[in-house]
């Protein structure tokens, strides 16, 4: 089995929106190595985002025979929809990260954003990737007291932490502002350009990649983790989960929640209106701004409206994102809708590193929050010393066994009552429907048929799907989004297709389909 066909395309994420990074089709040209089962790797890493495709790569580097498994494509899920801002600060604020762990903590947080972004620019060099990769001054702005309130917080611990952050008299873009900070020296780049650079780097250094498989489970024996795919086994003396949430019923599930953000690709009117910074307001959800040429063609990218996984409506998210682009900027076309998916720590730092309690050899990376391309790229310097073990600085910040009794306790008991009012209220709140004329085409909804509770889907020409709708990982109901057809899980995050295929982990086992004729 060749680790990449190299006449397949690559256009494919977990949605049927597509970023404006799909808008080119990528291929690797490389003689690809032919994956032998019973090989007994040094490391199996799955998933194929920044997260897996930087550990992969280091580990290879470093002599350490890595092989990658991705369940559909490169840049499948989230580095596929990511807005690709890089920050050198982060949603867990400084003053935060002060408050609920130290001020030592901060400074370790910010020397982290310094060195992913060293490392983004020393691959790119390093491996020639043409990645649009560009350093940007970066703006966070208030619109009200309380804001500049918080603001005034957040100056002043951002510079305790070592971050070069002054007060500024403009906020990059054209919404009115009481206050504004300037970030020197962010940035942005093209994510799949920089992925797929790291692909064909790993490839070359001899590391293996196969696509299309969806490891279904895993097994620890004698120092090795087997994992069983639909038509393959992989054995390896380390495993990687470089999927967000490990798969299974974990701690991680009560210590993360899912969130999705949207994102517009906006063609302007006015050629001088794109902003030439990366732009943020202090709202919760917070709106994003930065503009990116995609084949010599400008588009503001403006991103927010953010809401847990499977309980608002998604629509309705891009119609007020629209409209709040239209507020302030003379749209010409809205050529780009989009969402992706996220998970907030409960104590607003990632976990990265080795599970706790469990098997050995056995490493995550979860909870990046809106900073999945800084996280994903130290995660892999962190799991990748882990594993060669190599003392890192960033073990103990990122710790997944870490325990903090103070910071992030209410998030984690919001969060998780949630989940548990989704677990009983979804089973018994729905009415009885005895027909299914109602439901419109190419839209899905769950009802209770012949006795039964059904994830009902009726495509563009009529077809029904009908799936149980429990999910497969901890058993709550899903709920149809109508923006990216897809059912989603209220709980934990899990994503499935009109069809029942999982999209988005932790579940590994498809919903069940269902005889309705």
């Amino acid at each position: 089995m060749e680790n990449i066909n190299n006449t397949r395309k690559h256009p494919l994420r977990d949605s049927t929106s597509l970023s404006p990074w799909q808008k080119e089709s990528f291929t690797l040209d490389n003689a690809a190595d032919i994956f032998a089962e019973g090989t007994l790797y040094d490391a199996l890493i799955v998933g194929g985002g920044i997260t897996g495709l930087t550990t992969a790569l280091l580990l290879q580097k470093q002599g350490r025979q890595t092989i990658l498994a991705e369940a559909y494509t490169i840049g499948f899920g989230t580095t596929g929809g990511t807005s690709a801002h890089l920050n050198t600060f982060f949603d867990a604020t400084y003053a935060d990260v002060e408050s609920d762990f130290s001020q030592e903590a901060a400074k370790q947080l910010a020397n982290c954003g310094k060195e992913s972004f060293a490392m983004i620019e020393a691959f790119a060099k390093e491996y020639n990737i043409d990645c649009d990769l560009e350093y940007k001054n970066a703006y966070l702005y208030a619109e009200t007291d309380d804001e500049v309130k918080a603001l005034d917080e957040i100056l002043a611990a951002s510079q305790r932490a070592g971050i070069d952050v002054t007060e500024a008299k403009e906020n990059g873009v054209s919404v009115p502002f009481k206050k504004s900070l300037l970030f020197k020296k962010q940035g942005q780049f093209h994510p799949l350009k920089y992925i797929f650079g790291l692909a064909k780097a790993f490839v070359e250094a001899g590391g293996v990649i196969i696509e299309n498989t969806f490891i279904r489970e895993t097994s620890y024996e004698d120092g090795v983790h087997s994992a069983r795919a639909d038509t393959v086994t992989i054995k390896a003396k380390n495993l990687v989960y470089a999927t967000h949430l490990p798969p299974g019923i974990n701690v991680f599930d009560f210590k993360c929640a899912p969130y999705r953000s949207y994102v517009l690709g906006i063609k302007l009117n006015d050629e001088a209106g794109y902003p030439n910074a990366l732009s943020y307001d202090s709202k919760d959800p917070y709106h994003y701004f930065r503009t990116h040429s995609i084949n010599g063609q400008k588009y503001l990218l403006l991103g927010g409206e953010d809401h847990k996984t499977g309980h608002a409506d998604p629509d309705a998210a891009f119609e007020a994102l629209e409209k709040y682009a239209r507020e302030y900027y003379d749209v010409a076309d809205v050529t780009f809708k989009w969402s992706s998916q996220y998970y907030i720590p409960a104590d607003g730092l990632p976990y990265i590193g080795q599970m706790p309690a469990g098997e050995g050899h056995l490493y995550i990376a979860t909870g990046y929050n809106g900073n999945g391309m800084m996280f994903g790229t130290i995660a892999g310097k962190i799991m990748s010393d882990n594993i060669l073990g190599r003392e890192n600085a960033y073990s103990k910040l990122f710790n997944p066994s870490r325990v903090k009794p103070v910071a992030g306790f209410m998030e984690f008991v919001k969060e998780n009552a949630d989940v548990a009012y989704h677990f009983i209220a979804d089973r018994f709140s729905s009415e009885d429907i005895h027909s299914l004329k109602d439901l419109k085409a190419d839209d899905g909804i769950i009802v209770k048929y012949n006795g039964e509770k059904l994830a009902i889907y009726k495509d563009a020409e009529g077809k029904v799907t009908a799936l149980n709708p429990v999910c497969t990982h901890a058993h709550c109901i899903v709920a149809f989004n109508h923006a990216e057809k897809s059912w989603d899980c209220p709980c934990h995050g899990g994503r499935f297709d009109t069809d029942g295929k999982v999209l988005t982990g932790p579940p590994r086992k498809d919903l069940q389909k269902v005889d309705i004729s």
